[in-house]
């Protein structure tokens, strides 16, 4: 067989089609657009082969430490080891979090290498503290290497990436943590229905998207996972959070299918779900080719490196003033939302937990702190902007007098409107949205996160943005800029930092002596009086929503919730 070069720990009973070898037998390309449009179409995915040599020739080009291991070494320090037999009794660092070697389609023989292989890394990184992925990795490039001194090199490289601004595998538990976060921001973003679901299924959320990585490294089946390992080569990080949500998107569709129109989910224990999905992914290959899934995940919009990088940096130093950077028990996220303790006189507590599944992942360790009512407060803007002020972010509740209730999640401190001076300025950012809970209930996003062509091009010019009473202004309507981002637009940095056409796309919160105001451009979602007393609701081009009550309404009741966190006290 013309692949025992790079087989000899492949059990090729267990290959199915993958043991054949078709298509093309080398590759010849050196440009980066050309090989990862190659990767996507699955060029050398029927030539065993030929895929182990475009892994060795991808993962070489890596640019690494100045110093990382290499086959050499491994063959130094195991000596006459790498010779005797190897057993997969030797146990793994503990950093792996307990996630045993997957077997997929390696020998005994070869499961119990990777272990020695595994153990030798941690010797050579002692900086990882938390890596619950290598077994996976370890386990998958062992399929394509000569002898083990070859994958111990492969993953060395790995680890060792010094790429600015790429990442491979997480290696800290603050960078693994920061991720299961970010990915509940995407998926709450990318496929809403699905986070839905979980959040009205699982009583701890972030308990279940803990596990996203394992869905991809571990669960997914082998011939699924070499497509995927393919263009994550190739693109790094990434990729695992698209097929993630892809994964997410195919179960919920499976657990509608078999629901078949049924009542409302019930809540269940986390462990339940997660190992749910688990079961899903493993079988996955009965519903979903790998091709399927690979083009369900890059039909993501608004899915760049960039905005990646951004959101995990923002929730990585919202666990460091938590002071999460190690490993401790995860705490439940319903703690946050007890309906003993939580008291409004707006919405229960289970329509604050639906708001609270809108939210980003990073406040989900906060509870709500009732900053303003009017029914205690009084109905002053004054004193709305002295109980809010200092609060970052806050929640809007609104009544009508004719019991509809609407609100908005608005990212930033009343305070800034102070920049303004008396002009009416807008502010905030890409993190804010609108929603109507009664008669129905519904979100409304940032419009650019699902039309990212409405970003504008590059401006040279610097201006300020203000608005009308009415939160327009025809003339000057540009945020200042202050540094210029290349790339796609992120919606979790403030709208200053990107060039934009702020007058239809990011007026997000305005306020001065006699109003407040949400959402503009063409018409305000929200805008509410100095009394506090009478509003007005419309479409705005900002947040693309319809009115979210009557047009001219009548204020009941303004409640303001701050986020309380749970690990200051």
């Amino acid at each position: 067989m013309a692949e025992e070069e790079y087989g000899s720990f492949v059990d090729w009973n267990q290959m199915g089609d993958l043991a054949k070898s078709s298509g093309p037998t080398k590759v010849d390309c050196k440009d980066l657009k050309e090989f990862k449009q190659m990767a996507r179409q699955g060029y050398w995915a029927k030539n065993h082969k030929l895929r182990a040599q475009v892994y060795q020739q991808l993962i070489k080009a890596i640019p690494c430490r100045t110093v990382t291991p290499d086959a050499e070494v491994y063959r130094d320090i195991m000596g006459n080891a790498a010779t005797k037999k190897p057993s997969s009794h030797i146990p793994l660092p503990e950093f792996v979090d307990g996630n045993p070697v997957p077997q997929y389609c390696l020998k005994a023989e070869g499961v119990a290498s990777a272990h020695k292989i595994i153990n030798c890394l941690a010797g050579q990184f002692p900086d990882i503290s938390h890596c619950p992925a290598l077994p996976a990795m370890t386990s998958l490039l062992l399929h394509f290497s000569v002898d083990e001194a070859q994958c111990f090199e492969h993953v060395s490289r790995i680890l060792a990436c010094n790429e600015p601004g790429k990442r491979l595998l997480d290696q800290t538990f603050l960078a693994y943590e920061s991720s299961c976060m970010t990915f509940g921001d995407l998926a709450n973003k990318y496929c809403p229905a699905a986070h839905k679901l979980i959040v009205a299924t699982a009583q701890d959320v972030l308990e279940v998207y803990s596990d996203w990585q394992r869905w991809v490294l571990g669960d997914l089946p082998f011939s699924h996972m070499v497509r995927v390992l393919d263009v994550y080569l190739v693109e790094g990080y990434k990729i695992l959070y698209r097929v993630a949500i892809a994964l997410l998107r195919f179960y919920r569709k499976h657990k509608a299918a078999s629901q078949g129109g049924q009542g409302s989910p019930q809540q269940q224990d986390s462990s339940k779900i997660k190992a749910d999905i688990q079961a899903f992914v493993k079988g996955v290959a009965s519903t979903v080719t790998p091709d399927k899934l690979l083009e369900k995940a890059f039909s993501l919009r608004l899915f760049s490196r960039k905005e990646i990088t951004l959101l995990q940096l923002t929730n990585e130093k919202s666990l460091q003033q938590k002071g999460i950077t190690v490993k401790q028990k995860r705490r439940n996220v319903q703690l946050a939302l007890n309906p003993d303790t939580f008291s409004s006189e707006i919405v229960s507590a289970k329509e604050m937990r639906d708001i609270w599944s809108w939210i980003p992942e990073r406040f989900a360790l906060c509870q709500p702190q009732l900053l303003f009512t009017t029914s205690n407060h009084g109905c002053s803007l004054n004193r709305f902007y002295q109980h809010c002020e200092g609060y970052e972010p806050t929640l809007l509740l609104i009544r009508t007098t004719d019991g509809d209730v609407c609100g908005a999640f608005l990212s930033t401190d009343w305070e800034e409107r102070k920049r303004g001076g008396n002009k009416l300025s807008f502010f905030g950012t890409g993190e804010c949205f609108v929603f109507k809970l009664k008669p129905e209930m519904e979100r409304y996003e940032w419009v650019v996160i699902g039309h990212p062509e409405l970003a504008s091009s590059i401006k040279t010019q610097v201006q300020e943005d203000t608005a009308s009473s009415e939160g327009q202004n025809e003339d000057n309507n540009s945020l200042p800029q202050p540094e210029k981002l290349a790339g796609d637009l992120s919606p979790f940095l403030s709208a200053r930092h990107f060039n934009l056409n702020s007058k239809n796309t990011s007026m997000f919160m305005a306020g001065n002596f006699d109003s407040i105001i949400v959402g503009g451009g063409d018409g305000n979602a929200l805008y509410i009086d100095a009394e506090l007393n009478r509003g007005r609701t419309g479409r705005c081009a900002t947040f693309d929503n319809p009115p979210l009550c009557a047009e001219t309404f009548q204020v009941s009741l303004l409640e303001v919730w701050g986020f309380q966190d749970t690990m200051a006290s």
